[in-house]
């Protein structure tokens, strides 16, 4: 089995750090609360250099802030695009990015539900468990525009469903209980100073090289 998957093909080795981030900016992480996360994205239309620098600064910050997965209103631009950097429950290694994502419905029979802890960078800090699909299949296209399919199980299938959510304008304390929503609000902020403190700390790091 290839250890890593880099936009949903197996290749035979593959850096630290995606290469597009060492070519982007840090972006600020949008927070719960603002309209971009609430509402839904639009679909990309333009693909070209303005796209892939987006995707670039997207890398970039999501290792800055210590993620799985990024979507670009998480970063304030409310385009339907996603980054990942997610190891699946096998230890299996998930890189790339998705433009347009969509994810397909799975056959209720043959789906297994795993309520296990997840957390955003727009609500920093807080991990609540969350019923997800053990596994998901997400359509989409490339920076290129060439169509892309990406499935994904276990821990991966969490990322790719938890993404699909925030450019559907979802964050994942919708799918909470109204109580363990003030649960993970307060745990975010207990732990926020935290958070960014090491967040400046690894903008930081990586500026050094």
């Amino acid at each position: 089995m290839p250890s890593v998957f880099v936009q949903g093909r197996p290749v035979a080795s593959y850096p630290p750090l995606a290469p597009e981030a060492l070519r982007g900016s840090v972006r600020r992480v949008t927070e719960v609360g603002e309209e971009v996360l609430h509402k839904p994205c639009r679909d990309v239309t333009e693909f070209g250099p303005d796209l892939a620098a987006l995707i670039d600064d997207m890398f970039r910050t999501m290792y800055v802030a210590e993620g799985a997965g990024l979507a670009a209103n998480q970063v304030g631009v409310g385009l339907r695009l996603f980054v990942y950097d997610c190891p699946d429950d096998d230890g299996v290694r998930h890189v790339g990015h998705i433009v347009n994502p969509v994810l397909e419905p799975l056959d209720p029979a043959g789906r297994r539900l795993l309520d296990e802890g997840e957390g955003c960078l727009s609500v920093p800090g807080a991990v609540m468990d969350v019923p997800r699909p053990d596994r998901a299949v997400v359509r989409g296209l490339d920076k290129d525009g060439n169509p892309l399919l990406v499935e994904g199980t276990g821990y991966f299938a969490r990322c790719l469903a938890h993404e699909t959510d925030h450019v559907n304008g979802h964050v994942y304390l919708d799918r909470l209980s109204k109580r363990d929503r003030r649960a993970a609000l307060r745990q975010s902020a207990d732990r926020r100073e935290e958070v960014f403190a090491r967040r400046a700390a690894n903008a930081a790091a990586l500026a050094k090289g």
